[in-house]
């Protein structure tokens, strides 16, 4: 059940929680929500408490609709962690929330007992693509989510997946809504040359078949972070692996928690 959480930094944040134990706190890709990592929550919630928020500009989460960067999405999740009373959490998510919760682990590294980064960088936008996707931008306002424009988005993220219920979702979104985040995410911060400043232990997740952040990429730079265990590959996984393939996603998680974590 999807829960309303006011928190201090401004927006009034949609979030999922349950189970109990050590709290794995999970944030979403950009034109995502919570909802993917519904397959994933289930076999995890035995033995750990699974927050899944939607971000700002995402989901059910409602802001102001001000221009905002993704630092302020880290200050959101740790001002969740306030509202919920959790003072630790391992904190992690997918894509855009992995970048989130690398930038909570650099403003607030008390915080953080562990990182789990699925599919995701720590590196800003690359410009060889930024013509290509301020193209896509630039149609989606103009036109509104239109089915085509949906399926291209659709494919990058999903693979061959069932795109189906995330399209229902994109076509219901009012093109204005599109900007702001998006602009967040093309301005981002290059959080590379930080990341020895991170100790916490880390789990790195990546589809073998990510078209839009390559494995190869997910191994460079993972091999910067001092207490990152190898990358987990995901075979045939798409960009959205917790989505195509949650099992072997909650299994790499659940070792992660088993074998890497310290209770606290």
């Amino acid at each position: 059940m999807t829960r309303f959480a006011p928190v201090a930094t401004g927006p009034r944040i949609a979030y999922r929680d349950t189970g109990q134990g050590i709290p794995l706190v999970l944030g979403h890709g950009f034109m995502l929500d919570s909802g993917l990592f519904d397959k994933v929550t289930a076999p995890l919630s035995g033995r750990c408490r699974v927050v899944t928020w939607d971000a700002r500009g995402h989901g059910r989460t409602s802001y102001d609709g001000e221009p905002f960067t993704l630092w302020d999405s880290a200050r959101d999740l740790l001002a969740l962690l306030d509202a919920l009373g959790i003072d630790r959490a391992v904190v992690g998510g997918h894509s855009q929330g992995g970048f989130v919760a690398l930038s909570a682990a650099l403003l607030a590294p008390e915080r953080v007992a562990g990182l789990v980064l699925i599919d995701t960088t720590p590196a800003g936008q690359d410009g060889s693509a930024l013509g290509e996707l301020t193209a896509f931008a630039d149609a989606w306002q103009a036109g509104g989510p239109t089915p085509e424009l949906c399926q291209v988005l659709g494919a990058m993220v999903f693979g061959d997946g069932d795109v189906g219920p995330w399209i229902e979702k994109w076509m219901k979104q009012h093109p204005a809504e599109f900007a702001t985040p998006f602009r967040a995410v093309m301005e981002r911060d290059d959080l590379s040359p930080r990341l020895r400043e991170i100790t916490a232990p880390a789990l790195v997740v990546h589809g073998s078949a990510d078209s839009a952040i390559t494995v190869a990429e997910a191994r460079q730079w993972a091999a910067l972070l001092p207490h990152a265990d190898p990358v987990v590959e995901i075979d045939g996984a798409p960009h959205a692996s917790p989505a195509t393939h949650p099992r072997e996603v909650a299994a790499a998680l659940g070792r992660f928690l088993s074998e890497r974590v310290p209770a606290f």
